[in-house]
């Protein structure tokens, strides 16, 4: 499993209840999409810095993802280009489904 973290800076400070509305919105997107395990919106607390965690099968299905055109959304939606970072993920506790994943 692969973890993407995706951060955006914003041109302003952002108030959660207004960031809230707009990740509902585009949360829908992400919902049953091939190869995404999970995906957590955030927003840091000075409220200058958001984007997503992703929880993905492989890189290559998050590269895939992340092509120019989702670039190009994300900075038009946010007013700032994303920085992806990825971090090898070898076991995933979910104590939602009340599982250990070790393989996705």
């Amino acid at each position: 499993m692969i973890v993407a973290i995706v951060t955006f800076r914003l041109p302003q400070p952002a108030a959660l209840a207004d960031m809230k509305r707009v990740f509902s919105g585009t949360a829908p997107k992400y919902l049953n999409l091939d190869g995404l395990l999970r995906k957590n919106y955030w927003l840091s607390e000075d409220g200058l810095r958001a984007g997503g965690i992703y929880v993905w099968e492989s890189k290559a299905r998050a590269e895939a993802f992340y092509s120019p055109e989702w670039r190009q959304f994300v900075a038009g939606k946010y007013g700032a280009p994303p920085e992806i970072a990825y971090f090898e993920s070898p076991v995933m506790v979910d104590n939602t489904a009340g599982r250990i994943v070790a393989d996705a």
